[in-house]
């Protein structure tokens, strides 16, 4: 059963911020770097990177990171569901550990908000291009809304008033400031930054003032674009065992769900519901969680309707205290995970996250010093 025994990741900066001149690679490579010599791993023993990104422009940039990282050994896989990739890319780095393809794997995601490329559609009848930001994510114009308008569209089914939605990003950012001291020990100090850029002191009468963007969503209750990488060491057993980790989480399940497109937000409660069938006898309610907060009414029902913790959930605060680097943020969620379980009386904890076309992506992870001894579902 693999292992992560080491997560590592930049800080969290908002577009246009410290990071704003770094590509990809600039952000990625010192983090898997730090990785790698935190746990005396040579780059040869490295069999493969698996790296998450959704704004890029093309090619393969985990190739591009693997080489400016020191590995020209390592082909480099780069993968994009959108906002889950980082967490997805975990888990296939899971899978090639299971299978016996793979003994070492680095995975996990980096997004650079601020230097994505201009993309644009191409015409066949002499037209100029047309740039746009937002590809579609259904092949339906009528099934893939705005995010922000989704957002409002769950909170509305869910009867979430925009106070409640400003409350949870107001305790969000509170538990992010109260952290800060210890976040630093997972963050790789990139271009001279060593903690996140956005958290800050949030009141109810500040997020008043806020700026609605759809019915009750608010650009508090909203997390901002940002930049950002992180990634996890994925083990087999007996690496495990040869380095002598101290510390670790045994990767127990995974699902990738697609659910209802029009309402993306849900989409971790159906991965997380089939997540938990598979594991009876884990209780959603004993386990620390992070939950990804691209919108206060989406973390707010996933942890409502998955029968999930809200006082285990997002302890050290969440993406709306932070920013969401796309392709990254999943992979931050295990990289909070590792730490927070590491320092919690329990012993098992849960990610999910949603994207855009209705994607929802949980895994499960529990501290343990014999894998073997897990009951596999």
């Amino acid at each position: 059963m693999s292992m992560i025994i080491a997560a590592l990741r930049s800080a969290v900066v908002p577009r246009g911020g410290a990071f704003e001149s770094l590509k990809v690679h600039q952000l990625a490579a010192p983090v898997i770097s730090a990785l790698l010599a935190q746990n005396g791993i040579a780059a040869g023993e490295v069999d493969q990177l698996i790296l998450a990104n959704a704004l890029g422009a093309g090619g393969n940039p985990a190739r591009v990171t693997a080489l400016a990282a020191g590995m020209p050994g390592v082909s480099g896989i780069t993968i994009d569901t959108q906002c889950a990739g980082g967490l997805d890319a975990v888990a296939l780095a899971s899978a090639l550990v299971d299978s016996g393809a793979a003994q070492i794997v680095i995975a996990g995601g980096a997004e650079s908000y601020s230097r994505r490329p201009l993309r644009g559609e191409t015409y066949t009848d002499g037209r100029p291009a047309r740039f746009y930001t937002r590809p579609p994510f259904s092949p339906d114009p009528a099934t893939d809304p705005d995010m922000t308008d989704a957002a409002d569209a769950l909170a509305v089914k869910y009867s979430l008033t925009r106070q409640a939605q400003d409350g949870w990003a107001i305790d969000s950012h509170r538990k992010a400031m109260a952290a800060q001291d210890r976040l630093r020990q997972e963050i790789v100090p990139v271009a001279g930054v060593v903690s996140d850029g956005y958290p800050r002191r949030m009141s109810e009468r500040l997020a008043a003032r806020s700026p609605v963007l759809s019915g009750s969503v608010s650009l508090v209750s909203t997390a901002v674009e940002a930049d950002g990488a992180a990634f996890c060491l994925v083990v087999s057993d007996a690496v495990a065992d040869r380095l002598k980790a101290r510390e670790g989480l045994t990767i127990r399940g995974f699902v990738s769900a697609g659910a209802d497109s029009r309402l993306p937000g849900y989409a971790p409660v159906v991965a997380l519901r089939q997540l938990f069938a598979k594991f009876p006898q884990v209780a959603p309610g004993d386990c620390v969680t992070e939950m990804m907060e691209a919108y206060a009414s989406q973390a707010m029902v996933c942890v409502q309707e998955s029968g999930l913790n809200v006082q285990q959930t997002n302890c050290g605060g969440g993406a709306l205290a932070r920013g969401h680097p796309i392709g990254a943020s999943g992979a931050i969620l295990i990289c909070r995970l590792f730490y927070e379980l590491q320092r919690s009386e329990l012993s098992d904890g849960v990610c999910a996250i949603a994207a855009a076309g209705g994607l929802g992506s949980a895994m499960l992870l529990s501290k343990c010093a014999n894998p073997s001894s897990f009951p596999t579902g």
